[in-house]
């Protein structure tokens, strides 16, 4: 099997801080691995309602998670401090793909990488719509080359 690369740090060009709850911890003692879609989730949404203007509850338009994955390097447990890097792999007419990784604060490698694919929905309609103009925007600022 081959050597998975790296994460690192400095891959990553947004952070959202998380501290991990009692209830993130499974019989084992580490975060079971489906908490870490809702860290995911956090960073993701937060990025785009305080950058983007994103309006969860009103707004014509709503991203919807069509795919999703991660890969586990490391534990992490209850009471870790992590921060959840944010980069935009690929910017389509209509849909996102962030690249995400988790990290203990302060560590340089990643505990867990993954990726999450967004379309963006018309929510009356709820069918596939154009990258909003102001989200487009800020997501450029997140792609890598």
């Amino acid at each position: 099997m081959p050597e998975q690369p790296k994460h690192l740090r400095s891959d990553y060009r947004y952070f959202h801080s998380i501290s991990t709850r009692w209830h993130d911890n499974d019989v084992y003692g580490h975060v079971n691995n489906v908490t870490y879609y809702s860290y995911f989730d956090s960073a993701m949404n937060t990025y785009l309602i305080q950058e983007g203007g994103l309006d969860i509850h009103r707004g014509d338009v709503v991203g919807f998670v069509v795919s999703s994955s991660c890969d586990y390097f490391a534990p992490i447990a209850f009471p870790d401090a992590i921060e959840v890097g944010l980069r935009v792999g690929k910017l389509g007419r209509s849909s996102v793909q962030y690249e995400l990784a988790v990290f203990r604060q302060g560590e340089q490698e990643a505990c867990a990488a993954g990726r999450v694919v967004h379309v963006f929905v018309e929510r009356a309609q709820n069918r596939a719509t154009p990258v909003p103009e102001r989200l487009r925007e800020v997501l450029e600022a997140l792609r890598v080359a």
